[in-house]
């Protein structure tokens, strides 16, 4: 008699996570945070609530999981390296821009925007959330920067006075700004201005 072999449950929980994801990801986008119930995500992935209860305790912590993994796709999108740096050709301007182009790729496609806005809106009113929501999605990208900077920094492209820290704020935060405030387009013109305004700065310049 064949040897029946039992189903393998650590390849069926997988399949059910990704589901879950991404069907969290796809009913925010479509009928906003507010309306998204834990009901919804289940049916939406053909598995019981109680199957998402067992892994998380809210659908704000589904949605983190959620945009935790189209963070770690993003970064591979963006060019990151496998060891989990941002590209160094030696040229910081050209892997400055690659890397913010897809950011900002990222930040207008419909996929990040609705959930990325439903976290930064919960984060608000959730300390916990929000405690993890930068140290586990936030923090890790804006480290890549501060490393990226500090290899330029000892390559002699950065001036040696300057704090890594508050010279990716100045490449990040304007993105996040454009974004949260919907004023204006972000575009890969914009983020290059970004990048070219933060290496030289807007004074001008000597002459000669």
């Amino acid at each position: 008699m064949a040897e029946t072999k039992a189903p393998d449950s650590t390849r069926r929980s997988e399949r059910s996570r990704r589901a879950i994801h991404a069907a969290a990801l796809a009913l925010v986008g479509e009928v906003g945070y507010a309306r998204t119930t834990i009901e919804g995500i289940a049916a939406r992935a053909g598995v019981g609530k109680q199957t998402i209860y067992r892994w998380w305790p809210s659908k704000a912590a589904v949605l983190l999981d959620a945009s935790l993994e189209l963070a770690r796709q993003a970064e591979e999108a963006a060019g990151c390296e496998a060891g989990g740096g941002l590209p160094d050709t030696g040229d910081l301007e050209a892997d400055l821009k690659l890397v913010l182009r897809a950011t900002v790729d990222e930040m207008n496609h419909p996929s990040y925007d609705a959930p990325a806005r439903a976290l930064a809106a919960e984060s608000v009113t959730d300390p916990e959330l929000c405690a993890r929501f930068v140290r586990e999605l936030l923090e890790p990208r804006l480290q890549l920067f501060a490393d990226r900077l500090r290899a330029a920094q000892e390559a002699g492209q950065v001036r040696p006075d300057v704090d890594p820290r508050t010279a990716l704020e100045l490449l990040t935060g304007t993105l996040a700004h454009r974004w949260l405030m919907r004023t204006l387009p972000l575009t890969h013109a914009y983020t290059d201005r970004i990048v070219e305004y933060t290496l030289r700065g807007i004074g001008p310049r000597p002459a000669g």
